[in-house]
């Protein structure tokens, strides 16, 4: 039997072959990375090349939910766009009958609800996308949440989705993050991973700083790029230092 044509049919070795093939979609999509700072939250995505006629402003990785919430995906761009504005409505739902944003931590789970719900049933497909999503608790801390196609939910530190490289970057991150890191240096940790699979520098990426109070600001190019010569400029300079003492 052919367990990968059914969605609801579990293999012998119990597998989900239609979750494992979204998330196999997810892998094949461009990278994002989110780290969390001392007061920030910083989303990096990869930007891929676009066609010389095709106006940039059209093709969004990260976009806002919520006045608090500021959203990163990696995937299928249509099945995002659906997700997005379902959670979207959501958001508005919940402040006709609260009277209040809901928190980062609620539009997680309702994202996560919903990924799960296109696993159980005949006649959909999961969506083929895994999200970042970023803001502030009622705290007043930022917090970095992430959902997958299987449909869970968990908050993280520092992570990364999508592109062939995430396990080296995650290590990366791994090594490179720590507890309290100012705004300067949450986005060059995103800059400095994004650099191990964009070619073309600051060109191919769009850095987004979330500040308290939901403040989403995406960061110009040239920004980008001073930050991105500066550190090409000590891995040069490391290498550099690094000859002589092998000679």
């Amino acid at each position: 039997m052919s367990y990968d044509r059914a969605i609801t049919v579990f293999s012998p070795d119990g597998h989900l072959f239609q979750v494992e093939y979204a998330m196999e979609a997810v892998r094949r999509g461009s990278t994002a990375v989110g780290v969390r700072g001392k007061d920030c939250v910083v989303l990096a995505v990869e930007r891929r090349a676009l066609a010389k006629l095709q106006d940039p402003r059209t093709i969004r990785k990260i976009v806002s939910v919520d006045e608090r919430s500021v959203l990163a995906f990696a995937g299928l761009t249509a099945d995002a766009r659906v997700l997005i504005n379902k959670t979207r409505v959501e958001a508005q739902s919940y402040r006709l009958t609260c009277e209040d944003a809901p928190s980062v931590e609620y539009l997680a789970r309702y994202i996560a609800r919903t990924q799960q719900r296109y696993t159980q049933r005949g006649g959909v497909r999961p969506f083929g996308i895994a999200t970042l999503l970023a803001g502030f608790s009622e705290e007043g801390k930022p917090v970095l949440y992430q959902t997958d196609p299987a449909g869970t939910h968990s908050e993280w530190k520092a992570q990364v989705i999508g592109g062939r490289n995430a396990k080296s970057l995650r290590e990366f991150l791994e090594k490179n993050w720590e507890e309290g890191l100012e705004e300067e240096n949450a986005v060059r940790i995103g800059v400095q991973a994004l650099l191990e699979v964009v070619d073309s520098g600051a060109k191919n990426m769009e850095i987004c700083v979330v500040r308290p109070g939901g403040g989403k600001a995406i960061m110009e190019e040239k920004d980008v790029d001073a930050i991105v010569k500066e550190i090409e400029a000590e891995a040069d300079e490391g290498k550099t230092k690094a000859s002589p003492a092998e000679e």
